[in-house]
């Protein structure tokens, strides 16, 4: 619901009744991420960064609620992880640890990537193409900043490259592509009701 929408509504109990919504839809949305994080296969010894559902679940998060939401579900999924809680894949140490580990820069970007998912998908009309769109420029910035963080833990690009994305390619395009489909049927319910 946009900003003005939520200011005409007229009661104070209204008001609290919308933000006590929207909170639950963040909160929900994390959830659904660490649902997504429990579906993992350990790639070892090959690369430590396992292959997992949760990009699915960072996608549909920011094509379903958006650009502002999406980042605050996503943000709300880290701080949770960092306490101790357990949203992170089991193949990891979990918590800060996990933050930290050859994982930690596909972890710290998912807000980031939920963003730019919404932003790119609530701007214009809501097709497939417009949310493949959005899924796979999301893709690439957290590719960018999980190759980047283990970069830094190789200092050798090609092995980066080697532990973090070529496994990886074929499932994250049929992730993109899931996600869209679901998106753009959900917002055709939407619009339909």
């Amino acid at each position: 619901m946009s900003k003005s929408a939520i200011q005409t509504l007229t009661t104070p109990q209204e008001r609290a009744l919308e933000a006590s919504r929207q909170v639950a839809l963040v909160v929900g949305a994390s959830l659904v991420v660490a649902l997504c994080a429990r579906i993992t296969i350990p790639l070892m010894p090959l690369t430590p960064v396992p292959l997992t559902v949760q990009n699915l679940g960072v996608l549909l998060v920011g094509l379903l609620l958006g650009s502002r939401r999406g980042f605050a579900a996503l943000a709300l999924y880290l701080i949770e992880g960092a306490v101790g809680l357990p949203v992170f894949n089991p193949t990891g140490p979990g918590g800060i640890a996990q933050l930290l580990g050859p994982t930690g820069g596909f972890l710290m970007v998912y807000p980031f990537v939920a963003f730019l998912t919404g932003y790119i998908f609530e701007r214009g009309t809501k097709t497939f193409l417009r949310a493949a769109t959005a899924g796979l420029l999301a893709e690439i910035v957290l590719f960018a900043g999980g190759l980047a963080w283990l970069y830094a833990f190789t200092h050798s690009l090609a092995k980066a490259a080697y532990l973090g994305l070529y496994w990886f390619l074929a499932a994250e395009i049929i992730k993109i592509m899931v996600a869209a489909a679901i998106a753009t049927r959900v917002r055709r319910s939407a619009v339909k009701q």
